[in-house]
């Protein structure tokens, strides 16, 4: 007996510790009360200091927890609709059916709820948590926020880009009422009908709290923020700390400062300790920290990450805090855009918030890094973020993975408002920058930053000349960009375009792929596509080439939103008696969307001094009608008509390129190829020989070649050599497949060979047409 007394009480010593460690935060996931409040009555009618009667599970949203109404056709959404006739044609009467109304623009949620909505819990304040502060935590809140402790007010914020923090008032230990008003509709704030921070196109604008709810502690004296700026030419990085004293009187602090690589699991420079004498309020410390000549710089090659440790000491009272940062540095030089002195070329491709299952954008790190793996497996080492700001996971995992990203401050202000006019927006778009910032500043993934996409009104262009020269002088950790899409000012450090395409908006058949017989012996130099100033250009929204829908995917729509349009467009076409044609139609669609992206890729590649491209999309974008302009789907796995493997042939660091000025050649003639290649690997390539070979869609060899022996140095527009390949007399017309190999990298060219003949007998069931 005496044993397991002993036993006993080892083991509450123990709990007790672990417990007493855990106490500078306390989860609060889980269950909550819950109710709806559809005539916005509960803050008169004090629904804090009543016990609310539903219950929920938090982090999630109100459709996970099956709360709202069914969608009917009186529904509101948040999302421009261009096909009026919908609602009005007889042809769509059978999907009007009160008992299950399907909505053909965008993935339809299972239920629908724009408004408040009340969250409750019982805290308890834990004894060793007297006299402290604390404050609440909640991540990735949909919209605007009101928080009371008992029946006291806290306050209400509305980011929708970072979490939301409250500093709550002095408690005492023990149980206390937290009571959460969430808002999601758009009141006065209107970001943009069709952002995709708040949009039905996409995410779906849900209620609720789906990341992160916490209560954390702090001291009286605590460390607010951390700014770490890298200096990789001297090995180093400089510390800001904005270090609050909440004490009546001046306090002495000291700090020990140490980081740790650990991507390479090893302690970098010896710890060095400072001290401080810090008045009331906020205090701004500047520290230069060494990483050692041996730090390693952070890339898309090399991703490694390092963690800056710094304890603070008041009073014998020890606070430790902790901040990931990557060594690296991006800038303009001579025209290029350049990431720790060398030249990098932007392959990227937008995500809209798109996130079938849950309808908001995931908070897991493990989720994006899957997400990250596969872009990469496609050749791409970047991502914008479409008027939207992701959460911290998605910039934990880039770091990571080692992928370039572009935020947004979750506007597109156009359509239902305007930027630069005097609107809410333009005041709720700054402070988002700001929060912004201030959270994911640290991020060596955090490379970009625009105000969002597209932007309306009269007085635009003056705003982003404005918020350009503050960024610029503010922070130069980054590069910015007034907006996607538009306007290409002086400001700008980048432009990000929609100009350099091979199928401009409105050029319909007028267009380079659809005027011009097929070559690749184009660029947007040569086609005045470029700017007249030397501003680098990621060229905008390239692509937007569509397929029909893989009705096989219906089956994955497992979570709160569903593919009614998919059922719209299956039942169509089987009404049509084509039912049994639909993989063909996806396969045939495909193919020829892939070679589409294959030249717009090449082009932008064989374009000296470009900066990169931006996809719409790798992934499907399943609003605005349905957008199915990916290879991928929208869970970001393949149809089935293009693996990642042969996309990264044409899309990767290293990619073999030809220009011929024709694909299409009778026998006796000469092709002749100029090839050349664009090398943004991580370094030089040495003594490479170039091959090439023309062989038969069955794999016989029909001619190959070597080009010279060539150092290939980090650039595009660089010349291999010349191929020279007289077409052989067969009789027999055929397609050849012209591969060349640079390194461990190939690429190729379907080309069609054609026999000499003067007359051609036509049977009468053929129709020959020129037009």
């Amino acid at each position: 007996m005496r044993v397991i007394n002993i036993f006993i009480y080892f083991l509450i010593v123990i709990l007790t510790s672990c417990s007493s460690e855990e106490t500078n935060n306390i989860d609060l996931s889980g269950e909550w009360s819950f109710q709806i409040d559809s005539l916005d009555i509960g803050e008169t009618e004090e629904w804090y200091n009543q016990k609310l009667i539903d219950k929920v599970k938090l982090p999630g949203s109100m459709v996970e927890n099956d709360k709202g109404n069914k969608i009917t056709m009186q529904t509101k959404w948040i999302g421009g609709i261009q096909q009026k006739e919908w609602f009005i044609d007889p042809a769509f009467a059978p999907y009007h059916n009160p008992d299950s109304v399907r909505f053909p623009f965008w993935l339809q949620p299972e239920k629908k709820y724009t408004g408040v909505a009340w969250y409750q819990k019982e805290i308890v304040v834990p004894t060793d948590w007297k006299n402290k502060t604390i404050s609440l935590k909640l991540e990735r809140c949909h919209w605007e926020t009101t928080v009371w402790l008992n029946d006291i007010i806290v306050g209400t914020q509305n980011s929708l880009s970072t979490p939301q923090t409250y500093d709550l008032p002095s408690l005492s230990t023990g149980k206390h009422l937290l009571t959460i008003r969430v808002d999601n509709r758009v009141k006065d704030i209107d970001v943009g009908e069709n952002s995709h921070s708040i949009s039905d196109h996409t995410q779906s604008n849900w209620n609720g709290i789906v990341g992160e709810i916490s209560l954390n502690k702090k001291e009286k004296v605590f460390v607010n923020n951390l700014i770490l700026k890298p200096d990789i030419k001297n090995k180093s990085v400089r510390i800001t700390a904005d270090i609050y004293n909440e004490l009546e009187n001046n306090k002495k602090i000291s700090l020990v400062i140490s980081a740790e690589d650990i991507t390479n699991k090893s302690s970098s420079s010896i710890a060095i300790k400072k001290q401080f004498e810090l008045q009331k309020g906020s205090n701004e410390i500047d520290i230069e920290y060494s990483l050692g000549k041996d730090a390693k710089l952070w890339d898309e090659f090399n991703p490694n990450l390092y963690k800056l440790n710094v304890a603070l000491t008041f009073d014998e009272i020890e606070t430790k805090y902790s901040e990931t940062f990557g060594l690296r540095e991006i800038n303009i030089d001579d025209n290029q855009i350049k990431l720790n002195g060398r030249r990098i070329f932007l392959r990227g491709t937008l995500e809209c918030s798109i996130f079938p299952k849950t309808g908001y954008p995931s908070t897991d790190i493990m989720e994006w890094k899957r997400i990250y793996k596969v872009i990469k497996s496609f050749g791409l080492n970047h991502m914008r973020f479409h008027s939207w700001c992701p959460p911290e996971a998605a910039f934990e995992a880039a770091d990571e993975e080692g992928i370039y990203l572009q935020v947004e401050c979750g506007s597109w202000a156009n359509q239902s408002t305007t930027l630069g006019d005097g609107k809410p927006v333009d005041n709720f778009v700054w402070e988002e920058s700001k929060r912004i910032a201030k959270e994911y500043g640290n991020h060596p993934s955090f490379c970009f930053m625009a105000y969002g996409n597209e932007p309306g009104g009269k007085n635009y262009k003056k705003y982003l000349v404005d918020f350009l020269t503050y960024w610029k002088n503010k922070d130069n950790r980054r590069l910015y960009t007034g907006a996607a899409g538009w306007p290409a000012i002086a400001e700008n450090e980048y432009h990000n375009i929609p100009d350099p395409r091979i199928q401009g908006w409105g050029e319909q058949l007028h267009s380079l792929i659809n005027s011009e017989n097929p070559n690749t012996n184009y660029d947007w130099n040569s086609r005045n596509k470029m700017p007249n100033d030397s501003i680098p250009v990621i060229s905008h929204e390239i692509g937007q080439w569509c397929v029909y829908p893989n009705f096989k995917e219906i089956k994955k729509y497992t979570g709160v939103l569903k593919p009614k349009n998919f059922e719209i467009f299956k039942e169509s076409l089987e009404a049509n008696h084509m039912g049994d044609l639909a993989d063909n139609f996806l396969m045939a669609s495909g193919k020829l969307q892939a070679l589409c992206y294959k030249a717009e890729i090449e082009a932008a590649l064989r374009t000296k001094g470009f900066g990169g491209f931006q996809l719409l999309d790798l992934h499907d974008f399943p609003g605005q009608g349905t957008a199915l302009v990916g290879v991928l789907d929208p869970f970001w796995e393949e149809k089935g008509y293009i693996t990642s493997s042969e996309f990264s042939r044409f899309c990767n660091s290293v990619v073999p390129l030809v220009r011929l000025e024709k694909r299409i050649f009778k026998e006796g003639e000469t092709l002749i190829a100029d090839v050349e290649v664009a090398n943004f690997n991580a370094e030089e390539l040495k003594s490479v020989v170039p091959k090439w070979k023309l062989s038969t869609i069955d794999g016989k060899i029909e001619s190959s070649g070597s080009l010279p022996k060539t150092d290939i140095s980090i650039g595009n527009g660089i010349d291999l050599g010349k191929i020279n390949y007289e077409i052989p007399n067969t009789g027999v017309p055929r397609k050849l497949i012209l591969e060349v190999s640079v390194s461990d990298y190939t690429n190729s060219w379907d080309i069609w060979v054609y026999p000499e003949i003067e007359n051609i007998l036509i049977n009468s069931d053929i129709l020959i047409t020129e037009k």
